[in-house]
């Protein structure tokens, strides 16, 4: 008997999901790599997974996080990870911290995609399924071993990596 409460995980695309088209070099989305991710790593936690979209965040509307938050809001789980792109993490984070503060809700994603085989995306999908598990209820970011607070990040744009700021 686990002692691990029941997860949610909700897939909203980001450089996590992205595929390359050798013939037209672009990147695009085709399907979520999340079940193979969570076969590769081995996870026996009680994990539903659903697909809410497959959008790269920076063209993610104020329509989009709000189908993500109704979603919080109504699963069953009162712990959810939800992979997300990098570009606009932090702002749909601040609005699940405003929205949905009496649920564990950690945000996720990857710098490099899944199917590039070098990917940051399987270690922070770990990180983020274990944060769920053990913060309290608030939104919160897991990227690269650190976590931070949903309302109180940033993704430092010259560097590339998240940082903790002020409380909103």
């Amino acid at each position: 008997m686990s002692l691990s409460p029941p997860l949610r995980l909700f897939v909203t695309g980001g450089t996590f999901d992205k595929e390359y088209d050798e013939i037209r070099g672009r990147l695009y989305f085709k399907d979520t790599h999340l079940p193979e991710m969570l076969r590769l790593g081995r996870c026996r936690l009680d994990v539903a997974v659903r697909t809410l979209m497959m959008v790269d965040s920076a063209e993610m509307t104020d329509a989009d996080r709000g189908l993500i938050a109704r979603n919080c809001r109504e699963a069953p789980e009162s712990h959810i990870v939800i992979t997300h792109g990098t570009d606009t993490m932090t702002e749909t984070a601040a609005l699940l911290a405003r929205e949905v503060p009496d649920k564990t809700i950690v945000l996720t994603g990857a710098m490099i995609p899944i199917a590039f085989g070098s990917s940051d995306g399987l270690f922070n999908l770990g990180s983020a399924l274990t944060a769920a598990q053990i913060l309290p209820p608030g939104a919160w970011v897991a990227m690269n071993g650190q976590v931070f607070r949903g309302d109180a990040v940033r993704k430092n744009r010259s560097t590339g990596v998240f940082e903790p700021i002020a409380p909103a």
